[in-house]
């Protein structure tokens, strides 16, 4: 198997909270290959987004000097940069809930993003996604798969590691809100180029990069992940 970094280019500009680079950026995605078994893509390098009319990813990079906070979010970010669906209306469990708009349990709903990646070869693989949450109201995501939104990739959550990055791959269900490790993957059915996609499920998801492996077990580390 082969390890597939998506390289991106964009264009910054002054924006929303700091200098914010905006999503609808021109860049050159490149597939590198190297000798590990997991395919890692940074979360700003999309080329698509879609049904961002109400909530919209937002990339966050280089020095945004207005923001303290931000700017650790971004050093401690893969490639110093990051993306976070705003406006964030909901921040604490008191703040109204609005389905369809700062909450979504439909998968592609609202602000739904998209990745290609070539895939050597089919197979079912694990879906990892490096996150910073703060709270209970900005840790869910949906992950889907050419347009399609399988029950496996419904309702990523995080509940560990508040207020700094963190890998995780759990599926929360009715019996445990914080998710079933070993539970979010896609199967791929033919090797190619395939659309991975991702949709708001709470507003104000802090999104660093996703991870892919055919491993169950493997767990990924730290802003550039490797087998251990």
């Amino acid at each position: 198997m082969k390890y597939f970094v998506l390289l991106f280019s964009i264009s910054s500009v002054l924006g929303w909270l700091g200098k914010v680079l905006h999503a609808e950026q021109e860049y050159a995605a490149i597939l590198k290959e190297e000798d590990n078994d997991v395919i890692v893509v940074e979360a700003e390098s999309f080329f698509k987004q879609e049904n961002s009319n109400i909530r919209k990813w937002v990339v966050f990079g280089g020095e945004d000097s207005n923001d303290k906070k931000i700017n650790e979010y971004v050093q401690a970010a893969g490639n110093k940069a990051f993306i976070q669906v705003l406006p964030d209306t909901r921040m604490t469990h008191q703040d109204t809930l609005v389905r369809g708009e700062n909450f979504s349990e439909k998968a592609g709903e609202l602000a739904v993003l998209s990745y290609q990646v070539n895939f050597k070869e089919g197979g079912r693989y694990y879906v990892w996604v490096r996150a910073l949450s703060t709270g209970s109201e900005d840790n869910g995501l949906h992950v889907g798969l050419d347009g399609r939104w399988p029950s496996t990739g419904k309702k990523m959550q995080w509940c560990e590691g508040r207020n700094r990055w963190t890998w995780a791959s759990k599926q929360r269900t009715k019996e445990e809100h914080c998710g079933v490790p070993y539970s979010i993957y896609l199967d791929i059915v033919n090797p190619g180029i395939h659309n991975i996609q991702f949709s708001m499920r709470e507003d104000g998801f802090r999104f660093d990069k996703f991870l892919l492996t055919q491993d169950s077990l493997y767990v990924p580390k730290g802003k550039n992940p490797e087998l251990i």
